[in-house]
C-alpha cells in the first residue's frame, strides 16, 4: 500500500528526487569551475564529463516528480558544460583577468549593497501588506539628495541623513495614497517613479546644470580589515565601503525586528489577516504608514550609497531599475532578510561579471550589460508558483464601522 501510494499521481516527489536535483545543479556547476582559474583545465573532456552527469542526474528527478529542480539541474549541467567548454577555448591570460576571484567578490558585494537595503525595505513594506513598486524612486530621491546634502553640508553623514529623508517622504506619499485613500498600490507606485525621475532631473539641471556634481563629493568611507590571509575571501572583504557592512548588518537587524519580536508579529499580521490584527487590537493603519516609511528610508539609503559610497557623484536616473531588480529579489527571497540577501549576492555577481566580460569580446560589451536583467527573468520564472506573498499583500484595508 505504500510504495502505491509513494508512487500514484499528485503525490509529492520523494526527497531522493530533490536530493538528485540539488546534486545535477552542483554538478552542472563544478562542471563549469573546472576550466576556471584555479583549477583553469585545458582539456573539455572533464567538463563534458561532469555536466553529462548533472543533466542524467536531473532527467532522474525528472522522472521521479521533482520538475523544478530536475529541470534547473539539466540546465545547469548543459550550461556548464557548454560554458567549459568555451573556458578551455579561450586564452589563459583572458580567464585570469575575467575570474579574479577575491576582485569578482569584492564587487559583487558592492554591486548588491543598493539591491540590499531596497529590497529588505520591499520586505518590511510588504510584510505590512503594502506592495511597494515605488522603491526605485525612492533610491533615486536616495541618491540625489545623499549627493546634494553632502555637497552643500560638507558631511557623508549629513548627506545620508538627507537622503533618508528625503525617501521618508516619497514613502509617506505612498503611504496616503495606498493607505488612506486605498488607491491601486501597483499604479500608484509607477507614477510616483515618474515623480522622482523628474524631480531628481529638474533639481540636477538646476543645481549642477551642465557642469554636474562636484569632483570633491563628501564619501562615504571605506573600511580597511587587513585580511590578506584569508585568500580570496580576504581580498574581498578587505577594503569595503562603510554602507557595505551596514547592509551586511540590516539584514540581521531586520530579521530580528520582523521575525524574532512582538513588534515584527504584529507587522506580519497585518499583512497576512489585517481585520483579524485589528480584533486584538492593533493598528493596522499606523502600522502600514510605519511600515512603508521605514521601506523608503532602507531605499533610500542604497541610493545615498550609489551616489556618495560607490561612484562619487551623481547623474540623471543612475539607479537605471535597480529597484525593480530588489523587487525581484525580494520574491525570489521569498520575502525573509537572507534569502533576499542571497538573491541580491546572486545579482551582484552576474553586475560584478557582465563588467569584466569585454575582455573576451570588446564589441559585446554593451549585450554583457544585460546580463543581471536577464538572471532576473530566469530567477523570477524559476520561483513563480513557489513563493508565496503575505496573504494580504497589495489589498487595501478598511476599517470596520
Amino acid at each position: 500500500m505504500s510504495t502505491v501510494a509513494a508512487s500514484a499521481p499528485g503525490r509529492a516527489p520523494a526527497p531522493r528526487a530533490a536530493l538528485l536535483g540539488w546534486a545535477g545543479i552542483a554538478l552542472g556547476v563544478v562542471a563549469f569551475l573546472l576550466a576556471l582559474p584555479p583549477f583553469t583545465v585545458r582539456s573539455a573532456g572533464p567538463s563534458l564529463v561532469v555536466g553529462a552527469l548533472a543533466v542524467a542526474a536531473g532527467a532522474v528527478a525528472l522522472s521521479a516528480g521533482e520538475r523544478r529542480l530536475g529541470a534547473f539541474a539539466v540546465v545547469a549541467g548543459a550550461g556548464g558544460a557548454v560554458g567549459g567548454y568555451a573556458a578551455t577555448r579561450s586564452g589563459v591570460g583572458n580567464l585570469e583577468a575575467v575570474v579574479s576571484w577575491g576582485a569578482l567578490c569584492a564587487a559583487m558585494l558592492r554591486y548588491a549593497t543598493p539591491l540590499t537595503f531596497a529590497a529588505l525595505g520591499g520586505l518590511v513594506s510588504e510584510r505590512s501588506g503594502v506592495v511597494n513598486i515605488a522603491l526605485e524612486g525612492m533610491m533615486l530621491m536616495g541618491a540625489f539628495f545623499g549627493a546634494y546634502g553632502a555637497d552643500k553640508t560638507g558631511s557623508w553623514v549629513l548627506g545620508l541623513v538627507i537622503a533618508v529623508l528625503a525617501g521618508a517622504a516619497l514613502a509617506l506619499v505612498l503611504a496616503i495614497f495606498a493607505v488612506s485613500l486605498r488607491a491601486d498600490q501597483i499604479v500608484t507606485g509607477v507614477a510616483l517613479n515618474f515623480v522622482a525621475l523628474g524631480v531628481t532631473g529638474y533639481l540636477y539641471v538646476d543645481v549642477y546644470g551642465d557642469q554636474g556634481t562636484p569632483d570633491g563629493l563628501p564619501r562615504v568611507p571605506d573600511i580597511k580589515l587587513h585580511t590578506d590571509g584569508l585568500g580570496f575571501i580576504g581580498q574581498a572583504l578587505d577594503q569595503q565601503n562603510l554602507l557595505v557592512w551596514g547592509g551586511l548588518l540590516a539584514v540581521v537587524v531586520v530579521w530580528v525586528l520582523v521575525f524574532r519580536t512582538a513588534r515584527g508579529l504584529r507587522l506580519r499580521s497585518v499583512g497576512e489577516n489585517p481585520k483579524a490584527a485589528e480584533t486584538v487590537g492593533i493598528d493596522v493603519l499606523r502600522t502600514r504608514y510605519a511600515a512603508v516609511v521605514v521601506s523608503g528610508c532602507l531605499a533610500a539609503l542604497g541610493g545615498a550609497f550609489l551616489s556618495i559610497g560607490f561612484v562619487h557623484s551623481f547623474s540623471q536616473n543612475m539607479t537605471a531599475g535597480r529597484g525593480f531588480i530588489a523587487l525581484a529579489a525580494l520574491i525570489f527571497g521569498r520575502w525573509r532578510p537572507l534569502g533576499a540577501l542571497g538573491a541580491t549576492l546572486l545579482f551582484g555577481f552576474a553586475s560584478a561579471l557582465a563588467q569584466r566580460l569585454p575582455a573576451f569580446s570588446p564589441s559585446g560589451a554593451t549585450l554583457f550589460q544585460a546580463l543581471p536583467y536577464v538572471l532576473t527573468l530566469v530567477a523570477v520564472a524559476g520561483i513563480i508558483g513557489r513563493s508565496r506573498p503575505p496573504a494580504a499583500d497589495g489589498v487595501p484595508y478598511r476599517r470596520e464601522g
